[in-house]
Order: structure tokens, then sequence, then C-alpha cells
């Protein structure tokens, strides 16, 4: 077993310290910013440049194959930081190779899970005709209420090793973490458990995506989140109109949530 300062399950690292690196991540983050206005990426993506700056420290847990890891790669700079989870093998090979090709070298790309404690969970990767639907992937051994088959007719278990927020932080000596986008399919309870010493001293932003009928899986309901959060001294926003608008609770016509810490 790792402790989160190297991962026996993979872990690659590229920074944007050149101008051919610089030059090749500003063309992909270009992309992806372009993409969001026709709606096939997240509108969160282009907001990404009002929520972290130059030199931050970002975690993006549920990496899948890049959409905001490198984007934000490229606002933090090489003298910020990105530590990005990706526990499913090929996501996190195209993450990397993704990575390497835009010379992100600020980018650290773990094959990994987050939740609230180390060890090794399996994940659920459904599948259609065969194909794995590695964007619903899920932790399958901590469900509590099964789902309908739906439009998944199949899946496939994949094993993966899993760190907590709290211990990566510590074992690879960071002293700050200043932004968090939490993406894992209803496992959300879980991520923020093994964060709760990384959100009391670091107090990050956080972008996290909510959905009731993921979290249903896991016996949690959006508001005990929402509520865990207030009480830690953070208000709730979604991305509305091309800004951020104040919410008190999770609704259906939005996936992603921005937290941000209460000012002391």
């Amino acid at each position: 077993m790792s402790d989160g300062r190297t991962d026996s399950g993979g872990s690659s690292r590229w920074a944007a310290g050149t101008d051919s690196g610089r030059c090749r991540l500003n063309a992909l983050d270009a992309v992806l910013r372009g993409a969001s206005r026709l709606s096939v990426v997240e509108p969160e993506v282009e907001a990404l440049g009002e929520l972290v700056g130059t030199g931050a420290v970002c975690f993006d847990i549920g990496a899948a194959y890049g959409m905001y890891s490198l984007p934000l790669a490229r606002l933090v700079g090489p003298a910020g930081e990105v530590h990005s989870f990706e526990p499913q093998r090929k996501p996190y090979r195209i993450l990397t190779a993704a990575a390497r090709l835009a010379g992100a070298r600020n980018l650290r790309v773990t094959r990994a899970a987050l939740g609230s404690h180390p060890g090794t969970r399996v994940l659920a990767v459904p599948t259609r005709f065969g194909i794995p639907i590695h964007g619903h992937a899920h932790v399958a051994d901590e469900v509590i209420v099964p789902e309908s088959v739906g439009l998944f007719r199949g899946k496939r278990s994949v094993s993966s090793e899993t760190f907590s927020v709290d211990r990566v932080r510590r074992t690879r000596g960071l002293n700050r973490i200043d932004f968090m986008k939490i993406d894992v399919e209803g496992y959300e309870s879980a991520v923020l458990e093994g964060a709760e010493e990384t959100l009391e001293k670091c107090r990050p932003k956080i972008l996290m995506e909510i959905e009731q009928r993921h979290l249903a899986r896991y016996g949690t309901e959006s508001e005990k989140i929402i509520g865990w959060l207030r009480d830690l001294g953070y208000r709730a926003h979604v991305r509305h109109g091309g800004k951020w608008e104040s919410v008190e609770r999770v609704t259906a016509w939005k996936r992603n949530y921005l937290f941000t810490p209460r000012a002391t």
C-alpha cells in the first residue's frame, strides 16, 4: 500500500515550464473553453479563471480525461500545482498523455480514488453494448441502495487504491490547497469526510457535482452535504447567466455547485 507520496497505482507529473509547453497547454485550454460555449463542456470550466490564479494549489478529484485539470494547469502556471486523481485505467492514461502533450509539468496525475480513509475500493463501471461508460463509474463496495438497471445492461469491476485528501496533503507536504473540484458520482460525502482537516485549515474553494440520484446509492441526501458545509462556514453558489448566484439548496436543474468559505 502506498501512502499517497508515491503511488503504486501510477503517478505522472509534468510542468508547464517552457514556452512551447505553455503554448500547447494554452491551445488545449482554448479548445475546451470554446467547447464550453457549445455546451459540449461544462460552463463552469470557462469560469475557472474567476476561482484560481497563478501559484494556486488545486485538487481535481475524479479527473476523468482532464476537462478541469488541463485548464487549471494553465491558470496556476509554473508556480502552481494541480493534483489530479482518476481511478480508472483508460481515463488515467489519456489524461497522462494529454498532460505530456501539453507540457503541463505542474500537473500530477495519480491513478487512485479519494475517500474517507485509505484502502482499496472496487469500482463498478457500467457498460452499454459492451462499451464501458467511464463517466458513470462509481465506488461499488459501499453502495447501500442498488440502482435499477436503467440504460446500462452490464458492468465491469475495477479495483483502485484509495487515499484521503488529508493524508495526501500531509504526505506530499502541501501547506495549502486553494481549490478542489469533486466529481465522484455520489461518493462526495466520503471525500469530504476524508478532507475535514484540510477544509478547516486550508479553506479551499470547492466545485462539486451533486445529484440526488447518485447520492441515494450511498444512503445520503444533498441537504446533508449542504448543511455540513454550511456548518463549516461555506456558502453555496451556482453558475447562471455568466455569473455565480447564491443558493440555499440543490435543485434538479443544476449539477455543479461552488462552495466558498465565509470571511473570518
